[in-house]
């Protein structure tokens, strides 16, 4: 009777895991904490927590089935520290004729799976199929696409699922509201605050473990409020339905000084780590819709950035990598301004974002693309070494979803494959949509002097740069129509403006906190390989 070793990783928590199913009576489960994989960019300690304490519950779980687990601790003195490496020490400890495998998050690992596929200990890989499409479904839609849009996947996804349509027309009689679900924040509005989960004893010892092990990574520990297991994920799914989900539409895109979550679920990392999955979550949300408790904007908009965004940036990395992640279509080589760790400037949007990661693991996705994202695009970050801290601080960040969204959508340096502009901003919008700037030393009136929002003058800087790329952009023709009309004195001060505020900002040349290597760094990149003893 075959023997495999069912490897699950931590991104995987789930009974539906493809490997999971129809196991041979003498199957070995195995979940593995490693050091490598905390440390390959510097993940922030909570984002740790997270994984390992869910890992462990799901663990617990799996022996109360009646399967044979072993767990691997980060602190077992036998432990490899390296995935591949220690799934192949526990197959042969326990005689095992294979070692069975779904398809990861990030593609390095399944490269260093694949190539252990004829190995003496041969690994078996299975598709990931607890999501909408298989990276084989995605690419036969690429199929003959020159500009391959969300929208037009997205379309044809509720067409598939049946999601929000009627009479093969979708409800309401249109497929996107999101011009509805951009109205700023009124200031007197109550904003719910998430659950708060009791934290037993398995994730008090791993909060202690990873502040040990992890304390140095950029990130605090003590407000920790993560869903661990399935159950706690569910409670954060009933209030994000019963409390967010009706204003979630409206107000998705504004940004508040004092109010991390706003009406966000916060649900990506349960669906991420596999506590729910994305097909519950969207038919609950489409639920509350047809029983009349939540607007048809509010149900659209969140079923889309499931169903669509997070389907399609899935497809994009996995049939576009490795070469994708080179990308630098804008010629992009800045370091990152060193700010992005510590959140000391003075601009009151980015410090506050950063305070806000720092805290949560996490910030809204208006505050990833329109304020530290943005902020990098204007300050000709390199792609790199955002992706790197983008995968580092959002408890949320898997690689698959991360680099498109880093890369192509945030940084456009994909050259127009994602989305057909920059998503750059100047200090106006982040007026329109925030109260930052009243909080803020910097006027977003104002283009030039000593007062002035730096992000003006680096907004007009980054069209000047760029014109001969963007100016025949359709989507930019009438705003680089405005650039044309300034006169040449008013660009030149603008001009230098920039100049000067780049010149004075601080940089990190260190990509990561500590520890970083350089072949560890051409390795995530996509450029080498390390050798297997160094495979995180």
């Amino acid at each position: 009777m075959p023997r495999p070793l069912v490897l699950v990783l931590g991104d995987q928590l789930t009974p539906a895991l493809a490997s999971l199913r129809d196991l041979p009576e003498d199957a070995v489960v195995a979940l593995c904490e490693v050091a490598a994989e905390g440390r390959y960019v510097p993940h922030h300690p909570q984002k740790i927590a997270l994984m390992l304490s869910a890992m462990r519950h799901f663990a617990q779980a799996l022996r109360e089935r009646g399967l044979c687990v072993h767990y691997s601790a980060l602190d077992d003195p036998d432990n490899a520290q390296a995935l591949v490496p220690e799934a192949e020490r526990l197959a042969a400890l326990y005689g095992c004729d294979e070692i069975r495998a779904v398809r990861p998050g990030e593609w390095r690992l399944w490269q260093a799976m694949r190539e252990r596929e004829h190995a003496a200990l041969p690994w078996r890989l299975l598709e990931d199929d607890r999501f909408f499409t298989t990276p084989a479904d995605f690419g036969a839609w690429m199929q003959g696409r020159k500009a391959p849009r969300m929208e037009h996947f997205y379309r044809q996804q509720r067409r598939r699922t049946g999601l929000l349509m009627e009479d093969g027309q979708p409800a309401g009689g249109r497929w996107n509201y999101d011009h509805d679900n951009r109205e700023p924040l009124p200031e007197a509005l109550e904003i719910p605050e998430p659950p708060r989960h009791r934290r037993d004893a398995v994730t008090e010892e791993v909060l202690a473990l990873v502040a040990e092990h992890f304390g140095e990574h950029f990130g605090r520990l003590e407000g920790f409020h993560w869903p661990v297991t399935r159950r706690q994920a569910l409670v954060d799914l009933r209030h994000f339905l019963a409390r967010l989900l009706p204003d979630f539409g409206r107000y998705q895109d504004a940004i508040r000084d004092d109010a991390p979550f706003l009406f966000h679920s916060r649900l990506s990392a349960a669906l991420n780590l596999g506590l729910l999955s994305s097909r519950e979550v969207c038919e609950a949300a489409e639920r509350e819709y047809r029983e009349g408790r939540a607007p048809l904007n509010s149900v659209e908009g969140f079923i889309r950035q499931i169903l669509g965004w997070r389907e399609y940036v899935r497809g994009l990395y996995w049939t576009r990598m490795p070469d994708y992640k080179r990308g630098n279509a804008l010629n992009a080589e800045g370091d990152l301004p060193a700010c992005y760790w510590s959140g000391d400037t003075e601009l009151r949007c980015l410090s506050r974002a950063i305070e806000m990661t720092r805290d949560n693991a996490y910030a809204h996705h208006i505050q990833r693309l329109m304020v530290t994202g943005n902020v990098a695009l204007l300050c000709d970050v390199s792609p790199e070494a955002l992706c790197d801290w983008y995968l580092a601080v959002y408890a949320d960040a898997c690689e698959w979803v991360e680099l498109p969204n880093t890369l192509g959508m945030v940084l456009h340096a994909d050259g127009g494959l994602m989305g057909s502009k920059p998503y750059c901003a100047s200090g106006k919008y982040i007026d329109r949509m925030s109260d930052h700037c009243r909080h803020c030393r910097y006027d977003p009136r104002r283009v030039t002097g000593p007062d002035a929002c730096p992000l003006n003058s680096l907004y007009w800087r980054f069209l000047e740069r760029h014109a001969e790329t963007l100016s025949a952009n359709p989507r930019m023709k009438l705003i680089y129509g405005s650039l044309a009309r300034m006169g040449d004195a008013k660009r030149s001060a603008m001009r230098e403006q920039a100049e000067a505020f780049l010149a004075a900002l601080p940089r990190s040349s260190a990509w990561r906190q500590a520890g970083d290597e350089p072949e560890r760094r051409r390795h995530l990149a996509g450029y080498v390989s390390v050798p297997s003893e160094e495979t995180p």
